[in-house]
């Protein structure tokens, strides 16, 4: 009875002891590598349990397999009896559970990890981190993008985890958070120790459109474009190159971005603190055509120094002219100061001032009177636009092409590229007008024709053509029109069918109007003073002579 109870007791203990100290299976235990053969270790997990492990489950991505017979190890029991009756287990699986256990505990901690890039994939890089496999993105790598990663490749350094999946077995780390965070805590000591107008070597590092990034030992600053020189800059390569070192000013720091401002221009002499004593108003010099817009082009008088000539000042001709096709980037050209702003560092210059005016010189050789000859440019509704020496225009009004013609029917024969010959009327420098005269060039045949002519003068016409509301007559080659009622005093005798062309016929000049070239004559005006005269001499309202007595002794008289 005795010896029953001691068996089932030691057999309850056996069992207890067997299932307490068996480990299970999908746990980490902890074994004795009692032998290593045909690329394996064999390991003794405990219980009279072996088991067999590949020996690159004890490499590190790029590594040579660290395990030797005796060494104590961690392996995960997947099984504890295959069918050779040996004990399933991995070291790369309890290397696993251990890792991200680990990395779990990182990553809520925000602590950084340590691992090594073996492997390139697509999109980026494989991470191991001490058992576990990580994604390193290709935008993680570096703060700047990376060409060549080959250096990077199995070089133990520390990582940030991004995120983590252990269910999917994901992980996303990163290089750049850590540079990133390394590269502000370095800024933020040089920054502590740079201030503003201080002198600073530094080295180029980049180039771009509008500067260079210079490395101020740790710290980037920017070297704009406009803070290189005193004079314009088209690229910044015209100025520094990829390497160089540089002595720069730092002109400006923001604490909060931690972006700095570089100058080497402030190195220099201004040169706009002797511009005025160097370029007084009405001074003429020469400089470079640096850039040409619309509305002008700009000129350097020195380096630092440009003006700009307003396309308004280049030519005294070309008002509606493109600055381009009056001058060229980079021509030498002579300009005149016609204004200094110092405090905006603007200087306003002349090209055209340079030379003489044209109006000036012409008026100087071509008095009032001279005659000219010019090609016709242009024919508008007003005139006639004539090509004259020193690229200028004059013009020929409608009403100084003919002494004969209306302005609008003379104008008719004229075409544009025609030579005419024309007398110069007037010249206005001022408002820059040449008024020309072609009738000029001839006598004014109706000035000829009333010479000496007054009003009430008797002309004898001769009858040129007879109309049913007068008779046209003609005097030293001029004509003029008799109305029907001047024709007589009688009104039976305003008969125009009683004359004949060629007929000679006396009669008083009414009027003489120079501006539209008209003589007015009458018959019944010169019968009317002839009657008024005869009665004067001959007889008076008390004679009781008649009149037709009175005017037959005035027409005796006469013969």
């Amino acid at each position: 009875m005795c010896a029953k109870a001691t068996m089932e007791e030691f057999e309850a203990m056996l069992a207890e002891s067997l299932e307490m100290d068996t480990p299970a299976e999908g746990s980490v235990v902890t074994g004795r590598v009692i032998a290593i053969e045909a690329g394996q270790a064999i390991i003794d997990v405990g219980y009279k349990m072996e088991g067999r492990v590949e020996l690159k489950e004890f490499a590190s991505p790029g590594e040579a397999p660290q395990v030797a017979v005796g060494d104590d190890v961690e392996v995960y029991l997947e099984r504890v009896e295959n069918a050779r009756g040996e004990a399933v287990i991995s070291r790369e699986k309890a290397r696993r559970e251990a890792a991200w256990d680990r990395l779990e505990k990182a990553y809520a901690d925000q602590d950084r990890v340590e691992g090594a890039i073996f492997g390139r994939v697509k999109g980026g890089f494989t991470v191991d981190l001490g058992g576990a496999v990580a994604f390193l993105p290709g935008s993680q790598v570096d703060v700047r993008p990376v060409r060549d990663a080959g250096p990077l490749m199995g070089l133990k350094q520390p990582f940030q985890i991004l995120k983590m999946d252990r269910r999917r077995g994901n992980i996303v780390v990163s290089r750049r958070a850590i540079l990133e965070e390394s590269r502000a805590e370095q800024r933020a000591e040089v920054i502590a120790k740079l201030a503003e107008g201080q002198i600073a070597d530094g080295v180029v590092k980049n180039i771009t459109e509008y500067g260079a990034f210079v490395d101020l030992g740790g710290v980037d600053g920017l070297l704009h474009v406009t803070d290189m020189a005193w004079r314009r800059v088209n690229h910044p390569s015209e100025v520094v190159t990829i390497g160089e070192t540089i002595k720069v000013q730092v002109i400006k720091i923001n604490k909060d971005t931690h972006r700095i401002s570089l100058g080497i221009k402030q190195l220099q002499a201004d040169p706009w603190d002797s511009v005025g004593a160097k370029y007084p108003l009405g001074s003429v010099h020469q400089g470079r055509v640096t850039n040409i817009t619309d509305y002008g082009a700009f000129v350097e008088l020195e380096a630092g120094v440009e003006g700009l000539v307003h396309v308004s000042e280049m030519s005294w001709t070309k008002k509606n002219v493109h600055p381009g096709k009056i001058v060229s980037t980079s021509q030498e050209v002579d300009v005149m100061v016609l204004e200094i702003d110092g405090d905006k560092r603007r200087v306003s210059l002349g090209l055209k001032q340079t030379l003489r005016n044209p109006w000036e010189v012409f008026a100087e050789t071509h008095p009032a009177g001279t005659q000219i000859e010019g090609e016709i440019k242009n024919i508008t509704e007003f005139g006639l636009f004539v090509g004259l020496e020193g690229d200028i225009d004059g013009m020929v009004h409608l009403s100084d092409i003919s002494w004969d013609q209306r302005g609008e029917e003379a104008i008719q024969d004229y075409r544009k590229g025609d030579t005419v010959q024309a007398v110069v009327a007037d010249v206005d420098v001022e408002k820059e007008r040449i008024s020309l005269s072609i009738k000029a060039m001839e006598n004014d045949s109706f000035t000829d024709a009333v010479e000496g002519v007054k009003r009430g003068s008797i002309l004898t016409c001769t009858v040129s053509a007879i109309e049913e509301g007068g008779i046209e007559v003609e005097f030293n080659n001029m004509k003029s029109f008799i109305r029907r009622s001047d024709l007589a005093l009688e009104r039976a005798d305003q008969r125009p069918e009683r004359f004949q062309v060629g007929d000679k016929v006396d009669a008083r000049v009414t009027s003489v109007d120079s501006k539209t070239r008209r003589i007015g004559l009458s018959i019944k005006a010169r019968e009317i003073a002839e009657e008024k005269e005869a009665v004067e001499q001959y007889g008076s309202s008390d004679a009781g002579a008649s009149l037709g007595d009175i005017l037959g002794a005035a027409l005796k008289d006469r013969s």
